[in-house]
């Protein structure tokens, strides 16, 4: 088997399979233009995107642990079956905390050109995940460094139980940015939002941008068009496309909050913001046999 992904040979062209610091394995992505992705087993979760000319466009914690039992505090990670406190679960669900594996014989997935630098993973829920979760599923994740350093993430998840279930999921992704009070976020207007820090109550967004100045924690519903976070000093806007995933979270945690948190910087919300197409207000049912796929692309664009 020879296409990008998982191949025998570690280091096919664009893809290579290693172990981090802690010997969990590590797929490192990279284009032909020098643009690179770090994919980690832990989780499934992505913990780098470069460009080209090696800026990082996700955000990690200076403070993020580095052990098998909770995903690292930033990149971007899977978050299944649930988003936030709402079930019996963990925070945001158990798939970002357990290890994947290398999917070798994926079905086939959307068409990916030659360019693509991509691999397929694969999670399936052990003994112990069903105690927590009685719901037979398998969930693969295609990541993919396209030939223009645009990164996609293609979820698909199937019901293999004799029951439907139902699930949130949300791609929980930390942007790196120079200075939160000086990013707007764009495609929200007119949308209405929940929001967290009013118990989860309705408002509609007011503004042709969001901008932020205290703590901010909302699920923005029915999202169909494009979102874009504007980085004014750094000049760059980053665009968030998505499929199969109506709604879109954004989450700054602000001083107060970010002194309460263990695996962040006290002053490193400035440095970060989380904006994540997610499927959250009304929850995805699969009936038995039955599989959902979210697509999410990120590009950057230069911006004045």
């Amino acid at each position: 088997m020879n296409h990008s992904g998982a191949g025998s040979d570690n280091n096919v062209e664009g893809v290579e399979i290693t172990k981090d610091r802690n010997g969990i394995g590590l797929v490192i992505l990279r284009n032909h233009r020098g643009a690179s992705a770090r994919v980690s087993l832990h989780g499934g979760q992505v913990l780098s995107w470069k460009k080209e000319r090696g800026q990082e466009l996700l955000f990690i914690s200076s403070k993020a642990i580095f052990n098998r039992l909770k995903p690292l505090r930033g990149g971007i990670a899977i978050c299944f079956p649930q988003f936030g406190n709402n079930g019996s679960l963990e925070h945001h669900g158990f798939a970002k905390s357990k290890m994947w594996v290398i999917d070798q014989d994926p079905p086939p997935f959307p068409s990916d050109s030659n360019e693509n630098a991509y691999i397929d993973l694969l999670f399936k829920p052990s003994e112990d995940d069903l105690k927590m979760w009685p719901h037979r599923f398998e969930l693969r994740l295609r990541v993919s460094l396209v030939g223009d350093g645009y990164l996609t993430m293609i979820s698909r998840i199937r019901n293999v139980n004799s029951k439907p279930f139902s699930f949130s999921f949300a791609y929980h992704t930390y942007f790196s940015v120079s200075d939160i009070s000086e990013v707007r976020v764009e495609g929200l207007e007119t949308l209405d939002y929940l929001d967290n820090l009013c118990n989860k109550e309705r408002f509609t967004e007011q503004g042709d941008a969001l901008t932020f100045e205290s703590e901010v924690d909302r699920v923005y519903v029915d999202c169909s068009s494009g979102v874009a976070v504007l980085d004014h000093e750094r000049k760059r806007t980053i665009v968030i496309r998505k499929e199969g995933l109506a709604d879109v979270v954004v989450w700054n945690p602000w001083e107060k909050k970010s002194k309460s948190i263990v695996d962040l910087g006290d002053e490193e919300y400035k440095q970060m913001v989380c904006v994540d197409g997610a499927a959250i207000e009304k929850p995805i049912t699969l009936k038995p046999g039955k599989e959902w796929t979210g697509h999410l692309e990120l590009s950057v664009v230069p911006s004045t």
